[in-house]
C-alpha cells in the first residue's frame, strides 16, 4: 500500500479527518469496484462491505445514496415508496457529477452536496464495515454507528423481505 492517496481518495481522508474521526483510507493493490472484489481483498465478509450506490430521483433529478449490505440486492419499489419519490438508475455522468467520484469508487461522504441518504439496517449486524473512498481500490473501516453518523442516514430495510 502505497502511503500517497490518489487525490479522489485523499478527499475522503481528508473529509473523516475534518469530521473528527480517525479511521485511515487504505489503498488495496487490486481493484475493489464490486462487494465480492472488496470482501477478497480486505479479508471479510461480503455483507461488510457498505456499498454505495447512487439513484437518479425523478422529477427533481437529485441523487438518492443508498448503503447496503454487499450481500444484498436494493429493492428499489421499497426505498421508492418508502421516501414518496420514483427511482431511476443513475449513469456514470451523474454518479461523478452529485458524488465527485466514479462508479466503484464512491464513498458515504465527501460528495460536493449534501445527499439525502438510506442506510441498510443489516449493516448493524457487524461490528465493523468497510466503504469505498472515492476510488475503486481505496476502502476505510468504520462501524455502522460511524457510518449512520458521517451520513446523517436513515437506517432502514433496502431488501425485499
Amino acid at each position: 500500500m502505497s502511503s500517497q492517496l490518489k487525490e479522489s481518495a485523499q478527499r475522503v481522508q481528508d473529509k473523516l479527518a475534518g469530521l473528527g474521526y480517525p479511521n485511515r483510507v487504505v489503498e488495496l493493490p487490486d481493484s475493489a469496484r464490486t462487494a465480492q472484489e472488496a470482501a477478497d481483498a480486505i479479508g471479510c465478509e461480503v455483507a461488510q462491505i457498505a456499498k454505495s450506490i447512487i439513484f437518479r430521483l425523478k422529477p427533481s433529478n437529485k441523487p438518492l445514496l443508498v448503503v447496503a449490505s454487499g450481500v444484498n440486492r436494493v429493492d428499489e419499489k421499497l426505498i421508492s415508496s418508502r421516501i414518496d419519490d420514483k427511482l431511476v438508475k443513475a449513469d456514470a455522468d451523474f454518479v461523478r457529477e452529485h458524488t465527485g467520484f466514479v462508479i466503484g469508487g464512491v464513498a458515504p461522504i465527501g460528495h460536493p452536496e449534501p445527499i439525502l441518504t438510506m442506510i441498510d439496517e443489516d449493516l448493524f449486524q457487524y461490528p465493523t464495515l468497510w466503504a469505498a473512498a472515492g476510488h475503486p481500490k481505496a476502502v476505510f473501516e468504520l462501524t455502522p454507528n460511524d457510518l449512520a453518523a458521517m451520513t446523517h442516514g436513515q437506517v432502514t430495510s433496502v431488501k425485499k423481505e
